[in-house]
């Protein structure tokens, strides 16, 4: 793992080397299929959001027995995301993100003809592999196709799918269901799935292997100090996040005593000011990162703070969900950015742990947050986010400089 350059069809790409201000049309194109990619996986994975109660009807189980098909994604991507670049081999990466889109693409139909639960746990599990080793791949394809210096601004395009099928995936998925039934709803993901499958092979150029990573090369990394704070800087961030924003429909309304009506409009300015956190977490990362780290946690924090000091006031509640929203937008760019910093010699490597980190994450937080909410009530799980945000921002000044 020795190899840091990267090979393209026009030839060979220094990560350290400055990168081209515009971008070919060929390399936008490419980019594109990765964010089409990011929409089509995210769209796919939060869709249930929006059709547990005909899903859970028409399968014969109970709502929370049907939202364990989130669970299934999570829990098989995070073993997914250790393993999936040491299975993967020499293979050509374009070969297996194509092979990736079709796996989704078949999870998808499968869930949607799901005749008994496990069936579908069964397609939601292919989805998890599909989505965990897409991630895993994404910084160190991304790096190749732009640069390294790069390498923030493209992933905060790749990641802009990610922020638009979090807003748009559970309600569409809610009024898909209500017009034509959930099954069609699931059916329309694996469209959106061919439709990149087809953007990547028309777009991606040849991705030979650099490097055939082995579960100890992947393990070696942990040893690497800026490795070490990448990944806690990811577990303390997104489980803060993920502990909090899981639980602020009780906030909203046992504090702020919101109705159904205005909790929709916060959260969909909290989703808007996401896609423009990240487009601003993009170019914060490249210029730079550890001062990008600092601030998506610094403002995470203060609005978690300012939300239980002044969150009872309306105005204070939509002001502060939408900086929420802004700096969890800047998140996916810039920790990946901030993790891959520490290992440009083994990119993919470094995005199984990313990804890992990231499950591990999310998982946390809604497991910890939940039993804060029942034992300390609507404020403790906001008090849990501003206090791990905040915990974050010092671990950013521990962050290696380059």
């Amino acid at each position: 793992m020795t190899d840091t350059t990267f090979q393209l069809e026009s030839g060979v790409i220094d990560p350290d080397a400055d990168t081209p201000a515009v971008w070919s049309r060929a390399t936008w194109f490419a980019v594109l299929s990765m964010a089409a990619t990011s929409f089509a996986l995210v769209s796919a994975e939060f869709m249930p959001a929006g059709l547990l109660t005909p899903m859970a009807r028409d399968l014969g189980v109970s709502e929370g027995v049907a939202g364990q098909v989130v669970t299934a994604t999570a829990s098989v991507g995070a073993v997914t995301a250790i393993l999936s670049n040491v299975l993967i081999g020499r293979l050509n990466r374009k070969t297996v993100l194509v092979g990736l889109s079709a796996l989704a693409v078949g999870s998808n139909i499968l869930a949607a003809n799901a005749t008994d639960f496990w069936i579908l746990l069964l397609g939601r599990a292919g989805l998890g592999v599909a989505l965990s080793a897409f991630w895993a791949l994404s910084v160190a394809v991304v790096a190749r196709l732009v640069g390294a210096n790069a390498t923030g601004r493209g992933m905060a395009i790749v990641t802009l799918g990610v922020s638009l099928a979090t807003i748009a995936a559970p309600s569409m998925g809610a009024l898909i269901s209500n017009w034509l039934g959930w099954r069609i709803a699931m059916a329309m993901t694996a469209g959106l799935a061919v439709f990149a499958m087809l953007m990547q092979w028309l777009s991606l150029p040849t991705l030979p292997a650099t490097t055939s990573n082995s579960l100890a090369d992947v393990f070696r990394l942990t040893r690497r100090r800026g490795i070490q704070i990448g990944m806690l800087a990811i577990l303390l961030l997104m489980t803060g996040h993920f502990a909090g924003s899981v639980y602020v429909r009780p906030f909203l309304e046992q504090v702020t005593l919101l109705t159904t009506g205005p909790i929709a409009l916060a959260l969909l300015g909290f989703g808007v000011a996401a896609v423009i956190g990240n487009i601003a977490g993009g170019r914060m990362a490249d210029a730079n990162v550890r001062i990008a780290l600092a601030v998506t946690a610094a403002l995470m924090a203060f609005a978690a703070f300012a939300l239980l000091l002044w969150g009872v006031h309306i105005g204070v509640a939509f002001c502060f969900a939408a900086v929420w929203g802004f700096a969890f937008g800047m998140a996916p760019v810039v920790l990946p950015t901030n993790l891959s910093r520490a290992a440009p010699d083994a990119l993919e490597a470094a995005g199984s742990l990313m990804v890992t980190s990231f499950q591990v994450a999310i998982t946390i937080g809604a497991v910890v947050g939940g039993f804060v909410l029942d034992t300390y009530g609507a404020t403790g799980p906001l008090t849990l986010t501003a206090i791990l945000s905040a915990s974050t921002v010092i671990l950013s000044l521990l962050q290696p400089r380059g």
